[in-house]
Formats: structure tokens, C-alpha cells, sequence
């Protein structure tokens, strides 16, 4: 059998300009980007097959390559060091303008600049560049322009800025230059629709420009954002900037991941398209950028949001997702002429869960408004009338099986999640209906949620296991309980809580130390294989233990979960058990959330024990 040969996941970094995304390796290679959103389809996607397009800029020889983001920035550095000099290669989206950081990314010119510089001897560049739009199906028609090269197909054009002669050839483009100590070259790409303004070449003083731009533009949304100062204070920034790496700027939505179908273990079949905006990813995202950065960003994922759903009436049921401009229809789809990372088939674009129902998102939802309360007064009318009817809603769908969190593909259940985020929506709604000027609505409200808790009390736990359940009369485990005390539902200490997360350890723990989401071999999510590690689940186990005061047993298992972060600080969703590789799409907004939230939690417990208030 042939070996499917494919990068370690945890071998990429990405590149944003909060409209679109890049992944390019260790060894210089751009393999995804999507032009000129993130769910546009592929110009480069070696990523999920050979052939599927990729652009290379890397020493013609052997080297060895480590890599850094620029402090404060999502502009990355890799210093190839060759047998014969060192060689940096600075790569970035570009931004566009530096000066409110607040508009971060709003005049992104969709152009990717790569400067090539020699630090000491001389080194052979190696530049080869193959287009492939429409996720690989395009070969494109390579002329050569002023400047560079232009490629042409399907639905709009790219120019290549080159400062050296490229050879054409069978659609790609290729050539070396050899580099002495103090030289710099920058190459870039640039997008443009065919119905729109042309994409152009760019000089090297313009590129230059285009780049340090970007690293002042980073680095003033840093400034102006990032105040946290508690432990893991590196990760938890860096974490910031990832989360607003994954935000689209013009809408204010947040991407769950910039990648569709790594999968969740090699070869199988689950791989899915995180290109979208989850209510409830998103709703995380914003909790967790109140804390590793400022609240700037609420008005606009909020204003996002209000339209988007486009549900002004009582009783109109959310999605659980959309796309980054407001779109309802993800229609899943496959493409089988890609052969996946790895041989991970199928590669899907769109997600099928779209449709599904899952009761759980309101309570996000209202969980997110609570917290940026005090932007609520000044907020827009429209707001000020959804949220309390996504709180009229839960009081009349909350008693009906779902999908779940985890999105099952098999029959509707109770679960215990969803009926937890459904009190926590009523929770919030009850505490922020006089701000909404709802006051009136909140005895059905309380009367609902104190029906809801009262039922998880009693059918949400399993005297058999000894523990909160997967769902109501289910033996299943599962990891999202801990989320009991995390919004507020139990304290942490409470025996039966204390209960749960000792089996959730003992029942859920790999041989790694890290959390099962819950075990897929029991066939109750409708499909086939097993997964990996889930890192965001284990973020909650550690916030869970500092919540409930151990804060040395919080430190252990926030240590094992943010060593799996790449060399420039990414997580993807899971890992594999085997082998310690990283797994899912890639990086991962839930796994950053977890590590922001879990790193606050931890500096909450280590305060109060310092205060002697214990936990």
C-alpha cells in the first residue's frame, strides 16, 4: 500500500488579516489560503492535497528552520539556517492601514507579502509557485506582467510580484536567486475579482511599507487591548491575538477554525468545515476577549449577531451557526477529487449542522450579553428586543431533545449541556432584564429556570455511575458537565460536582493526561471511528479544579494541555492518543478559549488563596 504523505498539522502557522487566512509550514511553504474571506474557496490547499496548489520560498538546499511570530503580532518570522548562511523569510497578510486599531484589518488589500532576506554568508533561494483556485480544480493561465506574473481562471486573478525571472511551466512558476549577507527581496500575491478592481504588482518599497504597517497595525490593537498580567500572561496574549486573527473584520463574526476537514483521527471520516460562525464558539470567543484583551469587540459581534439571525419575534428559533456574512444555507457538500490530509476522506465544504437544532446556544448567547452588561444601556434597540426574546424562547423549547453540543449525527437526546445552557439563559435574562427594560417578562422567566434546574437536579444525574451524565438516562460520560459549575450551576466543591469530575478523570483521561470529549467507540453520535484528545475539554477540567480551589491539580492539567501548542503557540482541536500529533482544523478558536478561560480561573483561585478566602 502506498504511504499518504502529508505535513504534520502542528508543523503550520497562520497568517490573517481578519478577512482571510494562510498556513504555511516549516519549510516556507504556503499551503491554504483562501482569497478573499475566509470561506472563499482555495487558491492554495496542498494542505489537503499534493496537487491542489501551494507557494514555496526556502533555501534551495538542505537547512534546518525555526520560526517566530514578530512580539505582539500575527506576522511570522522563519530563519532557515543553510549550509552556507542564515536566511529569514517575513511573511504576512497584510492589514492595510495602522492607525485605529479598532479598524484592524478593515482596508486589508488581500495581498500577501513574503520578504526574503540574508542574514550572513549567501544562500540559493528556491521560489516555486502553483496556483490552483476552486479548491484545485482551476489550473490557471500563467502570463508574464511588469513586475511579475499574472494568473488567470476561474472567477478572479492573482498577480505575483517577483523581483526575479520565474520560468513558466504546465501552470506553475518556478526559479532561484542567490542571496548575500545584508540582501532583501519580497515577493508578494495579490487577489482580485474579476468583476472588480485588478490585482496588480506590487515594488519593493511598496511591500516594504505593506509590511511594517501590518507589524505597527498588530501591535497597536496589542497595546490598546491586552491588560491581562496573570499567570501563562505569554499564551494567554498570544491567545488574543489568535482570537482576533479568527475574526472577520467586516461583520464582527468569529471563524470557529480557517481550515475544513483535518480530521479528527487519521483517515476517518470526521472532518467537517469550521469556516463558519457557531453562536456559541463565537459567544466563548468574546468571554474569552474579555479577559486576554478589552470588550471593543463586543458592539460589533453583537451587531453581527442581531442581524444575522434577523429574529425580532418571540419564539423564532436561532441557528446554531451561520456564515461569516450573515448567510443561513451551509448546504454540506463534497469534493472528491481532493484525497484529504492524509488520505482523510471526505473533504466537505459547508456543514450540515447547520440545520440541526440545539437548545444550548440562547444561553451562550445571554451568557456573553451578562458579562459585557454594561454595554447594554447604549446598545441598539434591536439588540435590546432579541435578547429578551431568545430568553422567551428557551421558556417554550427547552422540555425538547436536541443535537447536542457536539452536534451528533445520530437520533435527538436530552442532554445534559443543552439543558444547562437553557437555565443559564434565563439566569442571565433574569439578572439583565431591568437594562433591557423587560422587568415585566421575568416571572416566567425565573419560574422556567428554577423548573429547568430542578430537572437537571434530578434526571441529569446517575445514581448508577455516580455522576452527571452525557443525558438525561444515559450511562455515557461526558466532558461537558464540567461546565456544571464553570456557568454558574454548581460550585465546584459540591459533592456531586466533585463526583462528576472525578469520573470524568478517571473515565475520560487518555494515557496522555488529556481529556475524551466522551467515547465515540460507544456509537451513540451516529458515526463510525474513533477521535483524538479533545485540548478544549481539558482547559475545563483545570478551570473546573481552580474553581473548586485545587489550584496544584488546575496547574498539572493546564500544563499538559498547553504543551500540545505548536512552536508558535497554536492549538488545534484535538490530539492524537497515540502519538501526541495535533488533529481537527487548525488552529482551533475552542482550544484558545479554553486556555484564556482555564489561565484566568487559575489567577482568580491563586488571588483568593493569597487573600485567604480559599475557594
Amino acid at each position: 500500500m502506498a504511504v499518504v504523505v502529508g505535513t504534520a498539522i502542528e508543523e503550520y502557522a497562520l497568517l490573517s488579516d481578519r478577512r482571510s487566512a494562510a498556513l504555511v509550514s516549516r519549510d516556507g511553504s504556503v499551503d491554504w489560503l483562501c482569497f478573499p474571506r475566509f470561506d472563499s474557496p482555495s487558491l492554495f490547499a496542498a494542505l489537503l492535497d499534493d496537487d491542489a496548489g501551494s507557494w514555496s520560498i526556502r533555501p534551495a538546499g538542505p537547512a534546518t528552520a525555526t520560526r517566530r511570530y514578530l512580539t505582539a503580532t500575527m506576522v511570522l518570522e522563519t530563519r532557515f539556517r543553510a549550509a552556507d548562511g542564515t536566511l529569514t523569510v517575513t511573511d504576512a497578510l497584510a492589514t492595510g492601514g495602522d492607525r485605529d486599531p479598532h479598524a484592524l484589518g478593515a482596508h486589508a488589500p488581500h495581498l500577501l507579502v513574503r520578504s526574503v532576506a540574508c542574514l550572513d554568508g549567501a544562500v540559493d533561494v528556491q521560489v516555486r509557485f502553483r496556483p490552483r483556485p476552486e479548491y484545485g480544480l482551476v489550473v490557471p493561465l500563467l502570463v508574464p506582467v511588469d513586475g511579475g506574473i499574472n494568473a488567470r481562471g476561474g472567477p478572479a486573478s492573482t498577480v505575483l510580484s517577483s523581483p526575479v525571472p520565474l520560468t513558466i511551466d504546465e501552470g506553475a512558476a518556478h526559479g532561484t536567486v542567490r542571496l548575500r549577507a545584508g540582501q532583501t527581496v519580497r515577493f508578494a500575491l495579490h487577489w482580485g475579482p474579476l468583476d472588480g478592481q485588478r490585482p496588480r504588482a506590487y515594488g519593493d518599497a511598496e511591500l516594504g511599507g505593506e509590511l511594517d504597517r501590518t507589524v505597527r497595525a498588530w501591535r497597536a490593537w496589542s497595546e490598546l487591548h491586552q491588560n491581562y498580567q496573570g499567570p501563562w500572561r505569554d499564551e494567554v496574549h498570544h491567545s488574543g491575538c489568535v482570537l482576533q486573527a479568527l475574526s472577520y473584520q467586516p461583520t464582527g463574526a468569529i471563524v470557529a477554525a480557517p481550515t475544513t476537514s483535518l480530521p479528527e483521527t487519521v483517515g476517518g471520516e470526521r472532518n467537517w468545515d469550521y469556516r463558519y460562525t457557531w453562536i456559541r464558539d463565537a459567544s466563548f470567543t468574546m468571554d474569552a476577549l474579555w479577559v486576554a484583551a478589552c470588550p471593543d469587540e463586543a458592539a460589533e459581534f453583537f451587531a453581527f449577531m442581531t442581524t444575522a439571525t434577523a429574529t425580532p419575534r418571540a419564539g423564532a428559533r436561532l441557528q446554531i451557526m451561520y456564515g461569516i456574512a450573515g448567510e443561513h444555507d451551509l448546504s454540506e457538500r463534497v469534493l472528491p477529487h481532493l484525497s484529504g490530509w492524509r488520505g482523510s476522506r471526505p473533504v466537505r465544504v459547508g456543514n450540515g449542522a447547520w440545520s440541526q437544532q440545539q437548545l444550548d446556544v440562547a444561553g451562550e448567547l445571554l451568557a456573553t450579553a451578562a458579562l459585557f452588561a454594561d454595554r447594554l444601556d447604549a446598545a441598539d434597540p434591536t439588540l435590546r428586543a432579541f435578547l429578551p426574546n431568545l430568553a422567551e424562547t428557551v421558556t417554550q423549547v427547552w422540555r425538547e431533545a436536541d443535537y447536542g453540543i457536539w452536534e451528533v449525527r445520530g437520533a435527538p437526546q436530552h442532554f445534559l449541556y443543552s439543558k444547562l445552557m437553557c437555565w443559564a439563559a434565563l439566569d442571565r435574562a433574569v439578572t439583565l432584564a431591568d437594562r433591557l427594560g423587560a422587568g415585566e417578562r421575568t416571572g416566567g422567566w425565573r419560574a422556567a429556570r428554577d423548573e429547568i434546574r430542578a430537572t437537571i437536579l434530578r434526571d441529569g444525574w446517575n445514581d448508577r455511575i455516580g455522576a452527571y451524565t452525557q443525558a438525561f438516562g444515559s450511562d455515557a460520560l461526558d466532558a461537558s458537565a464540567l461546565l456544571l459549575p464553570i456557568v454558574g450551576f454548581l460550585p465546584a466543591d459540591d459533592p456531586r460536582m466533585r463526583a462528576t469530575v472525578e469520573a470524568i478523570a478517571a473515565g475520560l483521561t487518555d494515557e496522555r493526561g488529556l481529556l475524551y470529549r466522551y467515547r465515540p467507540e460507544l456509537g451513540l453520535d451516529g458515526l463510525s471511528g474513533r477521535e483524538g484528545a479533545f485540548l478544549p475539554c481539558t482547559f475545563w477540567l483545570a478551570h473546573v479544579h481552580a474553581l473548586a480551589g485545587d489550584v496544584d491539580a488546575a496547574r498539572r492539567v493546564f500544563g499538559r494541555a498547553v504543551g500540545y501548542a505548536n512552536d508558535v503557540g497554536l492549538l488545534a482541536e484535538e490530539v492524537d492518543p497515540a502519538t501526541g500529533a495535533l488533529l481537527g482544523n487548525f488552529p482551533q478558536a475552542f482550544s484558545h478559549i479554553g486556555l484564556v478561560n482555564a489561565a484566568w480561573a487559575i489567577a482568580q483561585a491563586e488571588s483568593r488563596a493569597r487573600s485567604g478566602n480559599g475557594a
